[in-house]
């Protein structure tokens, strides 16, 4: 039977069902597309014979929200989302959000903050006993202690606050499937301790073995280099090879155990998961509201493989996904291609073949596959390794292919690209197909920083990989006849970026005659290296001292660096420059940010730019005013 899995009793009866052997309660809204986690696990347990319940969004004010099923044979499974609920609600500004792309219709509210806790405790109190098992990205990258930015402190592993009985972290498909066949055997769930990919809860280590203890939560809460020293063995440890079992010490209320990372998905498996009879639509029930946002740039997209060697600092996919590369055959993204053309809605436009990187396609080197990821080193940062093998071969078949499909005009690569990746393959053949055929006009890429002091700590290759990138892209293009641009993404405010660092990136736009609409400044997420610095001051691979920018505001001047031409961020530049003792960047020369005093008749020529108004005596106004606006320099 093909449809959506059950979201009340009705949709059970047709099915013959008198109960459910799992509820999946989520945070987002159904959508049953393998872009979607829930989509994925749930489908994942359906082919393995257990019935599944979808309670999308409950109203976590009211019990019966809960209840939509009656109690599941076998317990509730309990997501937050794709994102962290707390960053789907709040900017890094910590300012709530206008929209929520996961919800019908974008509209926000229909979540709780820190939403895994709140449906837990939720269920816990009106089934006492009944297993929960806890998953998604918020479970996962809060599986142990973890800085929590929006209170701006080191919060309790996530089991402890949301009285969870497990949680699978990562994808979560094997582990799912195990704890599905445990508890469908009769195994208590306080006796499941031995799946890989999941942590659980315990009173004492009796029976837990070969395990790296790692510093209390009260040793952290008193000490940050404690939290950075526990920090940096847990990312030591990601790894299903070599990663070990590790335990956190509560006090009276136990452990917190952390089996080892579970295997990746072979080529076969993925093809598996990814051809699960989804509907790859939002639930009809939200057709009214217009339907979910999210869905509409991924519903024709391809997923062709998971985790990233790339290592940067800020990401969190080294926790979540690891650092081995999982890839579907050419096949399989052939055939769901394929199936995507027949869809009415599809208008001969595929957004993207791709994953955390679209150009990993393999493991980084051959060793991976035997021994595992290096402990402490990484594949591309500071350089590539010696060992990593770099070919775009197979990809750049999987996309020839896929845009010479009948009904596919274009297809495109959307999700990023390495570039430094790029730089070490001698061959131009994989820039070179992208350039002719797989973007149209601008190519987005993210060197985040400029200064290498900066992108060190971002675990980014140094500025000149990316200045001889585009010298190479430019080349490329000018061969193939096309003119197109390197839209390059950038960061404010990451450790280690003082406010010289802002102004040397303000110069750099300058001189690249750029100036982005939208800014992206950092934002300490939970799990990552980036944000262990950004709590603790310390670079936990090495415990050196960070230089870390938490005032708002100069977090708000090194933003404003970055959009220097606003005239509504003049008074916060001209500031920071002053406060860097670059006073040289004031003034009416071609090399100036900003000149000597603000205009106001610019700020408004910015305003009328911005909504299209005109004003026919602006100038003569402003003259009037006794603003010199014919001579004025143009730098707005």
């Amino acid at each position: 039977m093909r449809d959506f899995l059950p979201v009340c009793r009705e949709d059970m009866a047709k099915r013959g069902w008198e109960e459910v052997d799992f509820a999946y309660v989520c945070g987002d809204a159904y959508v049953d597309h393998p872009s979607f986690g829930m989509a994925i696990i749930t489908r994942v347990l359906e082919a393995h014979g257990y019935r599944i319940g979808i309670i999308a969004q409950p109203d976590w004010r009211k019990e019966e929200s809960v209840q939509v099923f009656g109690r599941p044979r076998l317990g509730f499974l309990v997501s937050g989302g794709n994102m962290d609920s707390m960053v789907n609600h709040y900017t890094v500004s910590k300012k709530r959000r206008s929209q929520d792309a996961y919800a019908p219709g974008g509209v926000t509210g229909r979540r709780p903050d820190y939403a895994t806790v709140v449906y837990c405790n939720l269920i816990r109190k009106v089934y006492k006993q009944v297993p929960i098992i806890i998953g998604g990205i918020e479970a996962s990258l809060r599986r142990l202690a973890h800085y929590d930015y929006w209170s701006d402190s080191l919060k309790r592993s996530i089991l402890m606050d949301s009285q969870a009985d497990i949680l699978s972290y990562g994808m979560g498909e094997r582990s799912m499937v195990e704890l599905a066949d445990a508890l469908d055997s009769g195994i208590r769930i306080q006796d499941i301790t031995f799946v890989r990919g999941t942590a659980y809860r315990t009173k004492s280590l009796e029976n837990v073995y070969d395990y790296l203890e790692l510093p209390s939560y009260e040793e952290m809460v008193a000490d940050k280099k404690a939290y950075a020293e526990s920090f940096y063995i847990q990312y030591c440890n990601t790894d299903h090879v070599t990663g070990k079992c590790l335990t956190e010490f509560y006090g009276n209320r136990g452990y917190v155990v952390q089996n080892p990372p579970a295997e990746p998905l072979t080529e076969l498996e993925m093809d598996d998961v990814y051809q699960l009879p989804y509907m790859r639509g939002y639930h009809p029930s939200y057709q009214a509201a217009g339907g979910v946002p999210a869905l509409q740039e991924v519903k024709f997209s391809l997923a062709s493989n998971r985790g990233c060697f790339g290592g940067c600092n800020f990401c969190a996919l080294t926790f979540h996904q690891g650092r081995v590369i999982q890839a579907r055959s050419r096949e399989s993204l052939v055939r769901e291609a394929e199936e995507m053309t027949r869809d009415a809605d599809f208008k001969g436009y595929i957004h993207d073949v791709g994953g955390p990187t679209a150009n990993f396609r393999h493991p980084a080197c051959e060793k991976q596959k035997r021994h595992g990821v290096c402990r402490k080193k990484q594949c591309l940062f500071p350089k590539p390794c010696k060992n990593l093998v770099v070919d775009h071969g197979d990809y750049l078949d999987i996309l020839k292919e896929i845009r010479e499909l009948p009904g596919v005009k274009k297809v495109f690569v959307r999700s990023g690209i390495r570039f430094d990746y790029v730089m070490a393959d001698q061959d131009d053949r994989f820039l070179r197909e992208l350039c002719r055929h797989h973007i149209s006009g601008q190519l987005r890429v993210a060197p985040e920083h400029i200064s290498d002091g900066v992108l060190d700590k971002m675990g980014k290759p140094r500025n000149e990989v990316y200045q001889e990138f585009i010298k190479r892209y430019q080349r490329i293009n000018q061969r193939i006849g096309k003119e197109q641009f390197a839209v390059p993404y950038l960061m404010s405010s990451h450790p280690g970026s003082t406010l010289k660092e802002a102004v040397e990136l303000a110069e750099y736009l300058r001189d690249l005659g750029y100036m982005p609409e939208q800014v992206q400044d950092f934002y300490p997420t939970p799990s990552t290296i980036s944000t262990c610095m950004y709590y603790t001051g310390l670079d936990p691979r090495t415990m050196e001292q960070v230089y870390v920018p938490k005032s708002i505001h100069e977090k708000a001047m090194q933003r404003a660096l970055m959009q220097y031409r606003n005239p509504r961020n003049y008074q916060l530049v001209k500031e920071a420059l002053k406060r860097a003792g670059r006073e040289d960047l004031i003034g009416f020369g071609g090399k100036c940010l900003i000149p000597p005093r603000q205009e106001k008749w610019r700020e408004r020529a910015w305003e009328d730019k911005k909504t299209g108004k005109k004003r026919p005596n602006g100038r003569k106004n402003a003259s009037r005013q006794g603003k010199k606006s014919a001579k004025s320099p143009k730098w707005g």
